[in-house]
């Protein structure tokens, strides 16, 4: 004899609902982030995100300097 579980007795609980960053502010970022890719040869972006939204954007750019021949 088998024994199903009474529906009353028996509750899933969905998991709690990440609220979904705005698509706008999504936009901005990427544009910036965009931005600050644009033109770097050497060097990081970093984006600091908190909670699913982008907070910061770093930019560290690096200059490489050639070494000079010595006669």
């Amino acid at each position: 004899m088998s024994h199903k579980p009474n529906d009353s007795q028996h509750h899933e609980t969905a998991p709690p609902a990440t609220p979904e960053p705005q698509s706008a502010h999504n936009d901005a970022a990427l544009n910036r982030i965009g931005d600050a890719l644009r033109g770097l040869r050497y060097g990081t972006v970093l984006a600091i995100v908190q909670d699913g939204v982008v907070v910061q954007i770093e930019r560290t750019e690096k200059t490489r300097l050639v070494k000079a021949d010595r006669s």
